[in-house]
């Protein structure tokens, strides 16, 4: 049997990267998919690359109202919903310490990457509990676990998601949900490889993998575990996927 048979999953950041990774592996382990991207286009591009029904549906994960009517539609269309996976987010090359970075930087990161986990948690976690219990799965970053210099906005707003994590593990075990996080190192999506030639720390830190590269689909994996029933005794745990990067 399928791992995820009978699962209702929604991703937001889904139309690339972790994301489509992620959309695709979960398809094929029985999920029915949502597409949450703000780039409808490409949010297509995954939903058929998935199959199994995947729908894409536009979201914008920094407005309240786009987040709650995409979670809405996933549910009339698949009738649960048993899976939250927060994955949009991402840092740019304007990034990097509190005394440079600029302002607008900060606001952007904190608004995409921790005020859209919140805005995803806000609507996903009451149709989960609805749908009888499930799983949240957040986004964080090793970034969250060690110092890397010139990251600060990034930092900031990945070390908020880890924190809510751990603090909605606790509040909503009673209704049967599961929150934990995946904490990446630098990972080879398109995105990611024009972030490290532009960024000396980031290109450091890509270097200092122990076991090589990490991949989109290395992630969607560790998403795929926290998703599915093999974790049901985790919760409030943030698991890193780094290549041994925060051991060395």
């Amino acid at each position: 049997m399928a791992r995820l048979e009978g699962k209702v999953a929604f991703i937001t950041g889904g139309a690339a990267g972790i994301g489509r990774a992620t959309a695709i592996l979960m398809a094929r382990e029985g999920a029915r998919v949502a597409v949450a991207d703000i780039d409808a286009r490409a949010a297509e591009e995954t939903a058929a690359l998935a199959g199994n029904g995947a729908i894409a549906i536009r979201t914008d994960v920094t407005d309240e109202a786009s987040v709650a009517a995409a979670i809405a539609a996933t549910v009339r269309q698949f009738g649960a919903l048993h899976i939250l996976h927060n994955n949009a987010g991402g840092s740019t090359p304007q990034d990097s310490n509190v005394v440079d970075a600029p302002i607008e930087e900060f606001w952007r990161v904190i608004r995409l990457d921790l005020f859209g986990t919140f805005l995803g948690c806000r609507h996903g976690i009451p149709a989960i509990a609805r749908s009888g219990g499930g799983a949240v799965i957040n986004m964080t970053s090793n970034m969250a676990l060690m110092g890397v210099p010139s990251r600060d906005c990034y930092t900031a707003a990945k070390g908020g998601v880890a924190a809510l994590t751990r603090s909605m593990a606790v509040e909503f075990a009673p209704a049967r949900v599961r929150v934990n996080a995946v904490a990446p190192s630098a990972t080879m999506t398109e995105r990611l490889k024009k972030l490290v030639q532009a960024n000396p720390a980031v290109n450091r830190l890509a270097a200092s993998h122990l076991l090589g590269t990490i991949t989109p689909e290395d992630i969607a994996s560790a998403v795929l575990y926290l998703a599915s029933d093999e974790s049901r005794a985790m919760t409030g745990q943030v698991m890193a996927v780094d290549s041994g990067v925060t051991i060395s």
